[in-house]
């Protein structure tokens, strides 16, 4: 692979900040200083090129609310020279609408040409650091693994792990996760699919920049095939309370640990158990150390 994403000093300098999907919530990240801002930036209004042969961009296209705030994109040193070793060969380069981190519709993901393999494909929505999909990549080197973030440092940050663990299975797309689920992966080519901590918008006001949505789920269902897993964690109880209103009413999932919810006599009935596969975060561990009790979910693409 030698595609990367434009550096900054490919982007114009006057866009504004943008608003798409990190995973991480400013009250529970121990990086969230750095990753995310509570209010949302405003949208940036102009467009870009989409590339030789794209065609247009639907109007609905533009409209679109994001669920993420990316905030400075500064390296440090050691962040930079990752960043410079690995991004050429882990970080794919993509045909940008507007943003710096859209997808244009007309992209296509090869996942042959991007791994110069044929395996089984997870895709990580919301990488953050990069601790959990380093680490499974370095656990599974038979499945190929494809990190959603759209911040600069937790990017780097993942080459760099993926870098010192001598990980080959892991690349990256700097891009907004919707926009990469509607447009560059192809129907039924996941086989599992991961959203672990998304941005809560606990406010009532942002609740419609929620990741975990029916919009959502439609596109999780496009990619996923037949019998493949959506895993899901969160540390925001009510969060995790509307991902099973929204997941078990999507007609193409079923919940593989179904039941009724959580009481004071069954604090865990109701929700999967945490999953062996996610590694220990350090942002899981800061929730916990909150008194914060992270909910897992698991279900299964129907046929």
């Amino acid at each position: 692979m030698t595609e990367h994403t434009p550096s900054p000093a490919e982007t114009p300098a006057e866009e504004p900040a943008e608003v798409s999907a990190p995973e991480s919530t400013p009250e529970s990240a121990a990086e969230s200083a750095e990753k995310t801002s509570e209010e949302p930036a405003e949208e940036a209004a102009g467009e870009h090129a989409g590339g030789a042969g794209q065609g247009p961009v639907p109007e609905a296209f533009h409209r679109r609310p994001y669920s993420f705030v990316r905030r400075g994109d500064r390296l440090t040193a050691r962040r930079q020279k990752a960043w410079d070793d690995w991004a050429p060969t882990r970080v794919l380069d993509v045909p940008r609408v507007r943003t710096d981190t859209s997808v244009h519709p007309d992209h296509e993901f090869d996942a042959a040409v991007a791994f110069g393999r044929q395996a089984p494909l997870v895709v990580e929505v919301g990488s953050g650091l990069g601790e959990a999909v380093v680490h499974a990549a370095a656990q599974d080197p038979a499945r190929d693994y494809l990190a959603v973030e759209v911040y600069k440092p937790g990017i780097a940050d993942l080459l760099l792990k993926a870098g010192q663990a001598g990980v080959d299975n892991v690349r990256v797309v700097q891009a907004n996760a919707p926009e990469v689920l509607e447009h560059m992966l192809a129907p039924a080519s996941v086989d599992e699919l991961w959203v672990f901590f998304p941005d809560p918008w606990h406010k009532t006001r942002h609740h419609k920049r929620r990741l975990v949505s029916p919009a959502f789920a439609e596109l999780a269902a496009r990619v996923l095939a037949p019998g493949g897993l959506w895993r899901l964690a969160t540390d925001w109880q009510e969060y995790a309370l509307v991902m099973r209103e929204v997941l078990d009413a999507a007609p193409q999932f079923e919940n593989l640990h179904p039941g009724p919810l959580a009481d004071d006599e069954h604090p865990d009935a109701g929700w999967a158990p945490r999953w062996e596969g996610r590694v220990l975060t350090s942002f899981e561990r800061k929730a916990r150390e909150a008194g914060r009790v992270p909910r897992d979910l698991t279900y299964r693409r129907l046929p």
